[in-house]
């Protein structure tokens, strides 16, 4: 299988982390789609611990579907932003994902740092489902 470095040729960078402070789930009733009927909310914060400045271009999620089915979503910049962090620096932000039964999220965010080389930094897995709703 092929990691992340091998397809965009980027590098983690030590120091640069990602993590998932808070899931939330919020029964949306009638305004979700009936096949989509669950939606999560995550908090995440991007902590650059590293000695480089980073400027964060896009990210990359891997949906795991418990039927089997994968979901790729991918695109430019991060809610909207491209956030350039200092050393000692985080970005935080939230979002939210709905879905129609559980599902495991495997994130990524790439970018560059001050001296132009690719980097990412990955999130750790984390499950979607509905518990006892």
């Amino acid at each position: 299988m092929l990691s992340i470095a091998d397809v965009c040729g980027s590098q983690e960078l030590p120091g640069l982390s990602a993590r998932l402070d808070k899931l939330v789930y919020h029964h949306g009733g009638k305004s979700l789609p009936p096949d989509k009927p669950h939606a999560f909310v995550y908090f995440i914060t991007i902590l650059n611990e590293s000695e480089r400045v980073v400027t964060l271009l896009g990210r990359k999620w891997v949906l795991a579907h418990d039927d089997g089915r994968r979901e790729i979503i991918e695109g430019e910049k991060i809610v909207g932003e491209s956030p350039r962090l200092e050393p000692g620096e985080v970005f935080s932000y939230n979002s939210y994902h709905v879905t129609g039964g559980p599902v495991t999220a495997h994130g990524s965010f790439h970018g560059i740092d001050e001296t132009g080389a690719r980097i990412h930094v990955q999130l750790p897995p984390f499950k979607m489902a509905v518990h006892d709703v």
